[in-house]
């Protein structure tokens, strides 16, 4: 019997539609694992969110914990005469600056050459100098900077020169007056005493100078003059430090200000802000993923959650704890800073109480948070329980790679499921196809007999 090539050729049968029937319906065993490995993959990603969230909560109190946060100042300055930033070092005062001047840079000018891109060195000259453009200061412990300069030099190419040079103290460009062209420099550094004073420039070029050289030009650097609380005081720049104990002045222009130095209450009012913020950032997270909606009747993936039950419990029981003992001027509780606690869950803050706190109670708030010795603030046992919960054996991290297990053991599961509808396929192909032959056969012998039994009917027809 000729071999069948395709299914229900010799029979007939839509024998691969059959099959295509059944192999669907076996792969329908794989949808509840597929569902399964699905709804753990978003449990994984709520998780997630989850965790970010809790991170970003674990930031906010750790910036509470900071001790230095609660001792740092500010400068605060009326006025637009100088700006200021305070230090570590710096003490609480008011001091009244007075800006005489700024601190200025010295600018010199040489004289005029004709062009300048043509040579214009005097080589005698520059033999003489051992080939070196002398630059010369005012102060007497700024020592003099010779530069080495071609012996074909343009103007330009002094120009080049100098400014390759590391260490010049000047800044050179070249400018056009209108009637020729000179050399411009100007320092690096302001104040008297890195003022430029005097070049070589002119000894250099001699004989190359324009035929109206005119003179060359020095404009002498200043150093800043101030007085601070009428203490007369003078700098090489604008960027004065020290004069104030920890604080940085810098100069702006000639006028007067108030500086106030006192205590950085923003930073402190901005935190606890901050935490605020982030808990109820966490919370909403929280709520996004644990929701039940009445209408569609469709539950969060993480409704009863074990692990985010666990996490809610132990904020809320850091939240809730008093630290220290509670008093008309003491800070034990979040409501001694203006936070609550409110009855969905979230936290909410009265500024002027915090407000308050902070202007008053400084220390108190400081110990309250961040703790005071050995003792542990409300902000460092929050950072400690987060950081619990985050950590592989923690109730979010632990959750994570419970769902991640089990994606892989549901992976499993659907290999071997997926293996035993293939072979489960094969035997029925192989049966579709012994069918397929048998019948086929059977066809043949029928159709066979019935040729047999026609030519018997005609001969005895004929008899």
């Amino acid at each position: 019997m000729a071999s069948i090539s395709a299914l229900g050729i010799g029979s007939g049968l839509d024998l691969n539609g059959l099959l295509g029937q059944l192999n669907e319906a076996e792969r329908g065993k794989l949808e509840p694992i597929e569902r399964q490995i699905e709804s753990q993959q978003v449990q994984i990603s709520a998780y997630g969110e989850i965790q970010s969230a809790l991170s970003g909560f674990q930031s906010s109190a750790r910036a509470l914990n900071d001790a230095s946060l609660y001792e740092s100042l500010s400068a605060n300055v009326a006025g637009e005469s100088v700006q200021a930033t305070a230090g570590p070092e710096a003490a609480p005062g008011q001091y009244t600056v007075e800006v005489e001047r700024l601190a200025s840079a010295g600018t010199l000018t040489t004289q005029r050459v004709g062009a300048p891109d043509e040579p214009i060195l005097n080589q005698a000259a520059l033999a003489d100098a051992d080939g070196k453009l002398e630059l010369n200061f005012a102060g007497d412990d700024v020592e003099s900077v010779r530069i080495a300069i071609d012996p074909d030099s343009s103007l330009e190419g002094i120009r080049d020169a100098i400014n390759a040079h590391e260490g010049a103290g000047v800044v050179a460009s070249v400018v056009n007056d209108g009637e020729g062209y000179r050399l411009a420099l100007s320092s690096t550094a302001t104040g008297e005493a890195a003022s430029i004073v005097s070049t070589n420039f002119a000894d250099l070029t001699a004989g190359s100078l324009a035929a109206d050289p005119g003179s060359t030009v020095v404009e002498g650097g200043e150093d800043a003059a101030l007085n601070i609380n009428g203490i007369a005081i003078t700098s090489t720049t604008n960027q004065v430090e020290g004069a104030v104990q920890g604080v940085t002045l810098n100069l702006q222009q000639a006028g007067s200000s108030t500086l106030q130095v006192e205590q950085d209450t923003r930073a402190v009012r901005e935190a606890v802000a901050g935490f605020v913020e982030s808990f109820n950032a966490l919370k909403g997270t929280i709520g996004e993923h644990t929701a039940f909606d009445q209408e569609s009747g469709q539950a969060g993936e993480l409704l009863g959650d074990s692990a985010v039950r666990t996490l809610e419990a132990r904020l809320r029981n850091d939240l809730s704890a008093m630290l220290g003992t509670p008093g008309e001027d003491a800070v034990a509780l979040l409501s001694d800073v203006g936070i609550s606690l409110e009855r969905d869950g979230t936290l909410s803050l009265d500024e002027a109480r915090l407000d308050s706190a902070v202007a008053n109670q400084m220390s108190g708030v400081g110990e309250f948070f961040a703790g005071a010795g050995d003792a542990l603030g409300m902000a460092g046992r929050l950072d400690q329980t987060a950081e619990q919960l985050l950590a592989g054996n923690g109730a979010v991290g632990s959750a994570i790679t419970s769902a991640e297990n089990r994606i892989d053991s549901l992976g499993e599961r659907y290999v071997r499921m997926e293996q035993s509808i293939e072979q489960t396929l094969e035997r029925y192909r192989t049966q579709f196809g012994q069918l397929d032959g048998m019948i086929a056969q059977m066809n043949q012998t029928s159709d066979y007999l019935t040729r047999q039994f026609a030519a018997l009917d005609a001969q005895l027809g004929r008899d």
